[in-house]
């Protein structure tokens, strides 16, 4: 049974449980199997576990975002090796685009990635489906592997009649319902804040330098203030139509992530707040919902989806006049 290995960045884990949901009916088949590295028990070698089954498994799924490119050891160890082994004919390596980031120059920017197009699953209207599309590239390879060991394959002599053989020990059927709820330490909460305000500054950068390029007329100005602090503002013809700051902790907003259409440097006000939630499986953020337009407070966002509802928030003075 060919063997799939998640190589992913830890600011990617809920997509990567999501993909892995979507793998479930492969692994009920007795297509595939999955390892990642949040299968590594207490006491085991963290660093040996993963270049083992980097080394052996015949699936290669490269779960790639910013952070995945942004993390050394994801592409100096992992991809790299990964894609020794696809050249050498030793695994397939299935690129994954998670969300959008500057990946067509990497290694991998030769193999054909999924979805189809290389659309990143997190553009996708339907989630389920951009899931459903890596599933079907997964099965693919599988019954790749599949037919070629089965050219491979030799029948074995039997063995004398006056000697038992002893069966080699294999992996029996076991339950994909594996899952235990998971908890958040303060630390691991703080992390994800400061990761998502880091991820939103730079979000933001990028659509306002791909907002000016795109529009005639249109000029922005982005400044990181320090560590806890953005503004952003968008000119029309030379005119101010919309500002913000987005900032991290202090004053009101406590120790969530505030966002005030107005640049400055106080954090005693915000028209909107993100706070760090999370459930038995991962970390989101949530919003207070305080506009008609704006997410419920039931709402679970990623970094990303965080990102797009302060977007929002600043350049829909240009959408809805």
């Amino acid at each position: 049974m060919p063997s799939v290995f998640f190589s992913y960045s830890h600011a990617d884990e809920a997509l990567r449980d999501q993909l892995e949901k979507q793998l479930s009916l492969l692994k009920r088949q007795g297509i595939i199997e999955t390892w990642h590295d949040r299968r590594i028990g207490a006491g085991q070698d963290f660093a040996r576990e993963i270049d083992d089954h980097i080394e052996t498994d015949d699936i290669i799924l490269l779960l790639i975002s910013a952070d995945f490119l942004d993390s050394d050891y994801c592409y100096e160890k992992e991809m790299m090796r990964a894609m020794a082994r696809h050249d050498a004919g030793e695994a397939i390596v299935i690129p994954v685009i998670l969300r959008a980031c500057d990946w067509h120059g990497a290694p991998f920017g030769k193999l054909n990635a999924s979805p189809p197009d290389g659309k990143p699953v997190t553009q996708f209207a339907d989630r389920d489906q951009a899931l459903l599309e890596v599933a079907k590239a997964v099965r693919s390879a599988a019954q790749r592997l599949n037919l070629t060991s089965a050219k491979k394959s030799v029948p074995a002599p039997a063995a004398p009649a006056t000697k038992v053989a002893s069966a080699p020990r294999t992996a029996g059927p076991r339950s994909s319902n594996l899952g235990l709820a998971k908890q958040f330490s303060e630390r691991e909460r703080d992390a994800f804040k400061v990761e998502s305000f880091e991820y939103m500054s730079r979000f933001f950068e990028s659509s306002l330098h791909e907002l000016e390029q795109r529009n005639k007329g249109i000029e922005a100005s982005f400044r990181r203030v320090d560590a806890n602090r953005f503004t952003a503002a968008i000119y029309k013809n030379g005119t101010a139509t919309s500002r913000c700051t987005v900032f991290m902790g202090g004053g009101i907003v406590g120790n969530g992530i505030g966002y005030l259409a107005q640049e400055t440097a106080e954090s005693n006000s915000y028209n909107e707040m993100l706070t760090v939630e999370a459930d038995d499986q991962s970390m989101y953020l949530r919003g207070f919902g305080m506009s008609i337009r704006r997410p419920s407070q039931d709402s679970k966002l990623s970094q990303e989806g965080a990102s797009e509802l302060y977007w929002s928030m600043l350049i829909e003075a240009l959408q809805y006049r």
